[in-house]
Parts: C-alpha cells; structure tokens; sequence
C-alpha cells in the first residue's frame, strides 16, 4: 500500500516537472520559432537565387541562431558545412578585386572585403595576411596600421571539443614583425625629413617660423610610429630638446624662445622641462614689465593731455577778456 502510494506520487512528481523541462527550452518560444523558420525560408531563396555573396549572409545567419536546428536540422548543416568553403572563395574574388580591407560588416551585395570574409570564418591568419598586404598599399595610414596592431582583441580561436570553452586568439609571432617594420620605415622616413626643416632654425627669423612648425610637426608623427617599437618614442623627443638648444643659441631669443619652448614641452626631459620653466617665467617677467611701462606712458599722455587742456582753456578766456565776451 506504501509502495503504491510513494509510486503514485513519484509519477505526479514526474509529470508535474515535464514541463517545466520545455518551459525552461529557449527555442520554444513563439518569437524564436518564427524566427528560425524564416531563416530557414531566406537561405532556401537565396540558393535558388546563387548569388554566393547573399548567399554567404543567408548561411551566416543560419549559423548564428542557436535554435534553427530544432526547426530545420538540414539547413544548420549545410550552413555549418558550406559556410567555410564559400567564405574563402568570396574572399579570394574580393581579394583579387583589390578589397582587402574594411571595417565594414559583411555585405550581401558583393562588396565585402576580403578580410572580413575570412574574419568572419574564423581564418585568422589568412585575414592577418590580406590587412598586411593592405597595410603595404597604404604604408603611412595610422590608422589602418593601429587596427592591425590591436587586431587580436576580442579574437577567440576554434571552440574546444572537450571542454566546449574558447581560448584568446594570438597572431603568430611574424605578424607584429611585419607590422614593426612598417613602424620604424615610418619613424625613419619622418625622422629623415625633420633633418631637413631643422636646417632653418639657424636661418633668418623669418624661416624659423616656417621650419619650426614643420620640424616639430614631422617630430611628433614619428613618435606615434616609435610607440610601437621597443625603444619607444624616446628618440624623436630627444631630437626635440636638441633643437630647442639650438634655437636658444640664436642671438635674438627674445624673438625666437616661444619655438624653443615648443621643442621642450614635447621632448618633456628633466632639462628640457627646466628650461621651459625658465623661458615661461622670462616671458612673464617681460609681459609684467610692458605692461608696467605701458602704464606709465598712459600716466605721461594723460598727465601732457591735461596741461595742454588747462593751457588752452587759459589762452581761450584770455582772448574773450580782450574781445569782450
């Protein structure tokens, strides 16, 4: 009797918690169902449509949804099996094409670039390859340089069968060597033709505008370049602090300190900063000074003003007593 009781409360028990195994299913729902089968219903279009670069998108997206493989288990893997095979073919026509980079998502009209197809198939060391080759094309862009140099972050390599984790993806070694060799031909070139605007800071006053400017200008570029090689941008700042010496050598530095102090606040060296503190309290000295004279000229002219105005005024009353106002 015990026995027929526990029994019929274990099925109660059974029954009552089915549910609540489905309930707790994601893909059940209304929304995700309705979703799925029209992925489902898009990628069928886009095969018969082949157009490979819709194509493309259609298995993307099927991949990307989790619960498509309860709905449409022949189309997960056929996105899951194709998915690879036509990226690299995409990318090697967008290559070819010379679309080698962009920070551009993928595109189903045929515009995608050749990297972002191979990102996006997790071929990480076929899209390093094309961001290099991109990156020769365009040697002195910044910013597509600083791209690849932090490309890594947010990389992910291939799901472990085990334990179904993702570790840190970390581009080989020859990739950051290619990149710094890019780095310090940029740093050179800069460095190279500052010698050449430096010639004019021991010219006349009036090229040493000019050639400050562009001097400190090629100076500071060249340090960005040098952050990313091992010595850092220590040697562009250097050279700064040097050409602020040079400028305070000049026989008119009352003139010429203001592009001196220029080179000292970039260099940012114990001296360099010392002798930027020195000119900035001259300077003020002599703006506290100009300022003190222009005061006591004011005093003069209004002290001249106010005597030629009395003396008028006299000669005025005089000549009414004679006339007979």
């Amino acid at each position: 009797m015990r026995l027929s009781k526990v029994a019929g409360y274990s099925l109660m028990l059974m029954t009552l918690a089915a549910p609540a195994v489905h309930a707790d299913d994601p893909c059940l729902g209304d929304e995700e169902k309705k979703a799925a089968l029209a992925q489902s219903a898009a990628l069928a279009k886009a095969e018969q449509a082949g157009q490979p670069a819709a194509l493309f998108v259609a298995y993307m997206r099927v991949a990307a949804n989790e619960c498509i493989d309860s709905y449409d288990k022949n189309a997960a893997g056929k996105a899951k099996a194709n998915l690879p095979k036509l990226g690299r073919e995409l990318a090697k026509a967008a290559e070819g094409k010379g679309a080698l980079y962009s920070n551009e998502p993928i595109r189903g009209d045929g515009l995608t670039s050749a990297f972002r197809y191979f990102e996006t198939i997790g071929d990480h060391q076929e899209a390093n390859r094309v961001l290099i080759k991109a990156i020769q094309t365009k040697p002195d862009d910044l910013r597509l340089f600083e791209t690849a140099w932090n490309i890594d972050n947010g990389r992910y390599g291939p799901v472990d069968g085990t334990t179904g984790s993702r570790q840190p993806y970390n581009s080989q070694p020859a990739f950051r060597q290619e990149l710094a060799k890019v780095a310090s031909a940029n740093a050179d070139r800069l460095m190279k033709a500052e010698e050449k605007d430096a010639q004019g800071l021991t010219g006349n006053i009036g090229d040493l505008g000019k050639s400050s400017m562009q001097s400190i200008e090629k100076l500071r570029s060249a340090a960005l370049w040098m952050k990313y090689l091992p010595g850092g941008d220590r040697p562009a700042k250097d050279r700064a602090e040097q050409r602020g010496d040079t400028i305070m050598k000049r026989p008119d530095p009352t003139f010429t300190q203001g592009q001196a102090m220029t080179y000292y606040e970039f260099s940012g060296s114990p001296k360099a900063k010392d002798m930027a503190a020195q000119i900035k309290k001259k300077s003020e000295v002599s703006q506290r000074a100009m300022e003190k004279s222009g005061e006591s000229m004011k005093g003069m002219f209004s002290q001249k003003s106010e005597a030629e105005q009395k003396q008028f005024d006299k000669k005025k009353a005089d000549l009414e007593k004679e006339l007979g106002f």
